[in-house]
């Protein structure tokens, strides 16, 4: 079973136009997406885990175009056959006041073989 991070990690590097990274860099770019894991189950050989998807952007549009474009490459994950189910959780404005960046969040829950 592959690691869901790795999982989500390549496949967006292989389906967006933007850097993808699991935790902030040392310098920003302008427009990236930050990949969150933020919790998870296993029952059998059955694992759920759910990730926030943080687009950013230097303009409040610029970072919901992004959110939209991340949700459209989610949506192509349950091609993978390590994946049985790949359900929005939600998706909202999640500015990060502290750093003044625009950004927006998805919420992902999966389900892996």
């Amino acid at each position: 079973m592959m690691l869901p991070e790795k999982l989500i990690l390549d496949h967006l590097k292989a389906n967006l136009t933007v850097p993808v990274f699991m935790e902030h860099q040392e310098t920003d770019p302008e427009v990236f997406v930050i990949i969150e894991r933020v919790g998870g189950s296993r029952t059998e050989h059955i694992q759920r885990a759910s990730f926030a998807l943080q687009s950013y952007g230097k303009t409040m549009l610029q970072a919901a175009l992004l959110n939209d474009e991340v949700k459209r490459a989610m949506d192509l994950l349950i091609e993978s056959p390590a994946v049985s189910a790949v359900e929005l959780d939600s998706d909202y404005n999640y500015t990060d006041t502290q750093t003044k960046h625009y950004r927006y969040q998805a919420v992902y829950d999966l389900v892996l073989f």
